[in-house]
């Protein structure tokens, strides 16, 4: 074996000579060094060198016209964006569905011509798939992001697909951007983390330098991005769409879903909990309440804006970063949906279901919201990139109920035995079939919209988009002081992990101080930045100082406890009968009760009967559950007391605002807790005590007891 001194380089350095091996060395790092790219100091180009002056805006007619097809800067983006990932979805790759059907109240022909929305006895079929929007198909249900909530409907007259989230703005105006922000929020690229969620510097940088993101931002700061679950969350188009009736008269909507569970959401410390106990808990939480029968239900509705009111308001319309607050257009409820069947099958449904804003029917049409135009033409692409071509709408998921006959043949997974020979139209080899549909007001064609276009072919943003700041000084001026707490705590744990102080500054300085001094005051005492003394833009004043609308404490929906998850805790010496009387009460009211021990064994009853549990207190945490009953036995209930399982149970229920009701006798459990009584924390088995504890759940939480809960141990 040779030694250290021989296994010196076999060359001359000093007189530039080098042997064979060290010369190919030299040549293949070389190579590696040319496929580097570094952008400092390089002009901003296109894939084949042309150097871009715009990277903003997408080549439209006129400042708020349609974007324009040429665009060839835009469609080069987005068709590489398009194809980054193979097969998993880019965005909203964590997802999950059910089957179910929409019905309309009432003809609703004065407003479109749509045939799902003209008979109250039509039943149209949906599949719905819920998602976030960050992380990859691995990643947890609970993080801190946006969710995808995106509509398929199955109508006689073709799919419409209404593809939303849970909040009805977004963090950008324009398409052409959109490469930009998913590429900023995803992980960074050079290590891959973090997984799921927003807190870094890529997605900080980012933000804090688009000021038009600051609205959706404090949405994801907010309480509405870590729902309590996929059945308690609203749903919004985003977008400003038409609607327009057989007569060919046209009206601006946004599309709005409303929960009958009422719109809640997860406290933070329980979502990172969640995130480790239960990865699918939201799914699981869907999945078992169709499975027990608590179907969930939306209210479809839409805020109608007459074409001649389109200027009316101190926002455009076409701008997707802004609301139309719904004090000043109340929605306007069109039907009902209900999901009642899970998937057989997964992958052949959930994953393979794909959603296109452009998919609509006869009676609804786009606007020239240049944030949706790209999208009408993003979807597709990436859709024939993730399931293999041009044919995924022959994947049974995916398939109209109405017949689709178009000459398109061939192509990679062609399903179809096209007979006849023409493949093209007009054809009279085939008798000229298929043949086209003129419009009509009913069952006719499809025909766009005639809006009149007169304009010159641009770059620009339209001034009446400038404005960044009102919406989310509104947005935040409208929630409870407990709301706005939890907003200042979600900036001030995600700019925590921004490792870059002057992005912690930009933001603080920059983007909150423009929404209000209080916030970005708090949020920098947090991270120990100077508070700012004022904004650096003139903000301009809302047509309203506050909407109750935006607060979810203003939403409990309207089922009461229905397929809420109480957890009542035995062990042995249990009070059979009042294991009984709290369970008849609560499923009285549709509540679904599961019975924990200390382990998954039987317990026994005061009066030897075995008692079946459904799962350990360690099994199903108190994180899983929306309140807990302590039955009782004084020997179950000194077994508790004993039990570290058992007071962390209740502790944790207690911080996490959760009501617990307990047997008379087990006051002094709770008394050996140090917790002190409130309208949420009940001792007594009688009427009274049920219909508290039932109030109680029903509120969610019991806000009034935050402070308290904060001394409870992590």
């Amino acid at each position: 074996m040779p030694s250290k001194k021989t296994d010196a380089p076999r060359t001359s350095e000093a007189a530039g000579t080098q042997t064979p091996d060290r010369a190919n060395t030299n040549a293949k790092l070389q190579s590696l060094e040319d496929v580097r790219s570094d952008p400092t100091g390089q002009a901003l180009r296109t894939n084949q060198g042309v150097r871009i002056a715009d990277n903003q805006n997408t080549l439209k007619a006129g400042a708020r016209g349609p974007s324009l097809l040429e665009d060839f800067i835009m469609r080069e983006k987005i068709t590489h964006f398009d194809h980054e990932r193979i097969p998993e979805r880019i965005v909203h790759a964590r997802g999950t569905g059910a089957h179910g059907y929409f019905q309309s109240y009432g003809c609703h022909a004065e407003l479109s011509k749509a045939g799902f929305l003209q008979d109250p006895e039509k039943i149209t079929p949906v599949f719905v798939r819920f998602s976030t929007v960050q992380g990859p198909r691995g990643s947890g249900d609970t993080v801190r992001d946006v969710r995808g909530f995106a509509v398929k409907f199955y109508t006689d007259e073709g799919n419409f697909d209404l593809v939303g989230n849970n909040m009805p703005v977004f963090f950008i105006q324009d398409a052409i951007k959109f490469p930009d922000f998913v590429h900023a929020v995803k992980p960074e690229p050079h290590n891959e983390m973090p997984t799921g969620g927003s807190a870094h510097d890529t997605f900080w940088d980012f933000v804090s330098l688009v000021p038009e993101s600051a609205h959706m931002v404090m949405w994801a700061m907010s309480d509405r991005a870590i729902p309590r679950s996929l059945r308690m969350m609203e749903g919004f188009g985003i977008h400003t769409f038409r609607l327009i009736n057989a007569e060919g008269v046209a009206n601006f909507v946004k599309f709005h879903w409303k929960p009958r569970q009422g719109v809640h959401s997860l406290l933070w410390d329980e979502a990172q909990k969640l995130a480790g106990k239960d990865t699918d808990f939201q799914r699981r939480d869907l999945w078992e309440a169709i499975e027990t029968g608590d179907y969930p239900e939306w209210e479809l509705g839409v805020q109608i804006v007459p074409e001649a009111d389109e200027h009316k308001f101190d926002f455009d319309l076409l701008d997707p970063t802004k609301i139309i607050p719904e004090e000043l257009v109340p929605v306007t409820p069109l039907g009902k949906m209900v999901l009642n069947r899970n998937p057989d099958n997964f992958f052949a449904e959930t994953e393979q279901v794909a959603f296109c804003p452009g998919h609509i029917v006869p009676g609804i049409d786009f606007t020239n919201d240049p944030l949706l135009q790209g999208r009408l033409f993003s979807y597709t692409d990436t859709q024939i990139s993730r399931l293999g071509g041009p044919n995924f709408h022959q994947i049974p998921i995916n398939h109209p109920v109405a017949p689709n006959h178009n000459n398109q043949r061939d192509a990679m997974h062609q399903h179809v035995v096209h007979k006849g020979r023409a493949s093209y139209e007009p054809n009279s080899i085939d008798g000229g079939w298929p043949k086209e549909t003129p419009a009509g007001p009913q069952d006719g064609g499809f025909e766009s919209y005639q809006e009149r276009i007169d304009a010159h072919k641009i770059r620009e943003r339209s001034e009446s988009f400038a404005d960044h700041f009102s919406q989310a000084r509104l947005f935040f001026e409208s929630m409870s002081e407990t709301e706005q707490q939890h907003i200042v705590k979600a900036y001030s744990f995600e700019l925590g992990k921004v490792e870059r102080e002057h992005i912690r500054a930009r933001e603080v300085n920059e983007i909150l101080a423009n929404i209000d001094l209080q916030l970005a005051a708090a949020v920098a005492a947090n991270l120990g930045l100077p508070a700012p003394k004022a904004g650096t833009v003139k903000v301009k004043g809302s047509q309203l100082k506050q909407s109750p609308a935006l607060s979810q404490m203003n939403h409990l929906g309207d089922v009461g406890i229905k397929g809420r998850k109480i957890a009542v805790l035995v062990a042995d010496g249990v009070d059979g009968g009042s294991v009984d009387h709290w369970r008849k009460a609560l499923e009285a009211h549709s509540a679904r009760i599961l019975v924990l021990g200390p382990t998954s064994a039987p317990v026994k009853t005061a009066d030897g009967q075995m008692l079946a549990v459904d799962a350990s207190m360690e099994g199903m945490p108190s994180v899983m559950f929306d309140g807990v009953v302590v039955p009782g036995g004084k020997k179950a209930l000194d077994a508790l007391a004993a039990s570290g399982l058992a007071k962390h149970f209740l502790l944790e229920a207690y911080k996490h605002l959760k009501a617990i009701a307990s047997a008379a006798e087990g006051k002094s459990l709770i008394d050996g807790l140090g917790l002190k009584m409130d309208k949420g924390l009940l001792a007594g088995d009688d009427q009274k005590a049920v219909d508290a504890f039932v109030k109680a759940v029903e509120g969610h939480r019991v806000w009034e007891r935050e402070a308290a809960a904060e001394a409870i141990p992590a």
